[in-house]
């Protein structure tokens, strides 16, 4: 009878859980995906960092190697180059790599439109003199390359009103040098879309979303940081004292005062001992002068040596620094969502256990107590019906 009891309770609690939609547990991390129009921005966005780079790094060079004019004119350009190299880089890096990818794609469309202005009508159109045009036209193909991308994502009416944002940004924030320094237009943005700042971003994505997005930041900073480190150097060697027309222009002279010397030998070979030393007078100071200006040359081509591998180091220190932080800054959010989830889990089993315990509750009643009530209430008819046959009796 006690093992009857056990297996109809069993199918009781059985029925009860596979009929109960209530009980169907569903563990939520809590994380929302990042929308799909977001993924598509920050997809092009990346991509379109390799036709940026492509291209003002090709045009830069054509620049450095078309130079025209004196040694001063050729080396402004060269060294206008490579900041422009540089700092262009640099601060496309910053743009794309943003948090949140509706911000990296407003920013790198404010900073490329920034950059086709500042060439074609602003304080960069005479930095490279006639070659500046080759500028102005790779960044507005960059632009407008930018702009095709963003138009195949937005209905007609919002590219429409990005792109009246992004004139209006421009004309009030000019870019005024090649260091390009210059705030994110995501914060004007918002107050031009009249969203406050806490509704712009309300996810950051799952956990692959946010790893992947870290992956593609560490291939940047491998990709771009030998170039960026080698060009400052090529501008350092650029500006450096060691000054070599004037060492290629002392020789030249002391070999056209020896050709003159011998010449003279050989025509009047009885002034050879005068001359000698006449020359040996004249050419005396001009030799210590050449030791000196060597030796300091030297000297300050040793503190200049040293200042690069100082800075080398400085820059791979801070890249190591900035690494660690993104690792750890990974690390926390991980154990942040796993915590997470965890209290989420315990969360739906106690609600799930206090929810059984109340059917099996409920069973318990129906089974036990219903059928004990029925017989009681059918024991009282029973016993009620002969005193009605003896009454009438």
């Amino acid at each position: 009878m006690n093992t009857f009891k056990q297996l109809l309770l069993t199918w009781g609690v059985v029925s009860m859980l596979s009929g109960c939609s209530l009980l169907e547990v569903k563990l939520e991390s809590g994380i929302e995906p990042l929308p799909q129009e977001q993924l598509s921005m920050r997809v092009f966005t990346r991509e379109y960092s390799s036709t940026f780079f492509a291209g003002v790094e090709q045009t830069a060079d054509t620049i450095a190697n078309q130079a025209k004019g004196d040694n001063a004119q050729i080396l402004q350009i060269k060294s206008h180059s490579l900041l422009w190299k540089i700092h262009a880089e640099q601060t496309m890096g910053n743009s794309i790599f943003q948090v949140s990818p509706v911000a990296a794609m407003i920013d790198t469309w404010a900073f490329t439109a920034q950059m086709a202005q500042f060439f074609e009508s602003g304080k960069g159109q005479d930095l490279f003199g006639d070659a500046t045009r080759l500028a102005v036209t790779t960044s507005l193909q960059l632009l407008d390359d930018y702009q095709k991308r963003m138009r195949g994502l937005m209905t007609d009416s919002a590219f429409a009103d990005n792109q009246a944002f992004i004139s209006q940004y421009v004309a009030a924030n000019p870019l005024f040098d090649l260091q390009f320094s210059r705030t994110s237009a995501f914060s004007d943005w918002l107050l031009y879309k009249k969203i406050g700042e806490f509704d712009a971003v309300t996810t950051f994505g799952s956990v692959p979303e946010v790893m992947t997005d870290m992956s593609d930041r560490m291939a940047m900073l491998a990709a771009q940081t030998p170039k960026i480190l080698g060009w400052k150097a090529e501008f350092f060697a650029l500006h450096s004292n060691i000054n070599s027309d004037e060492i290629k222009q002392t020789l030249a002279s002391i070999s056209d005062t020896s050709a003159k010397f011998q010449q003279l030998m050989a025509q009047s070979p009885e002034m050879m001992a005068s001359l000698a030393v006449d020359l040996r007078t004249e050419l005396s100071p001009l030799l210590e002068k050449l030791d000196a200006s060597a030796a300091k040359n030297l000297a300050q081509l040793s503190v200049e040596r040293q200042a690069l591998e100082t800075m080398v180091t400085r820059e791979r220190v801070a890249l190591e620094q900035m690494v660690n932080r993104e690792r750890q800054a990974v690390a926390q959010d991980v154990d942040t969502l796993v915590q997470r989830t965890v209290e989420q889990t315990f969360a739906q089993i106690s609600a799930l256990i206090k929810s059984l315990i109340l059917y099996i509750i409920l069973f318990l009643l129906v089974v036990f107590f219903a059928p004990l009530g029925l017989g009681v209430w059918l024991g009282k008819r029973m016993a009620s019906k002969p005193r009605l046959h003896a009454n009438k009796g």
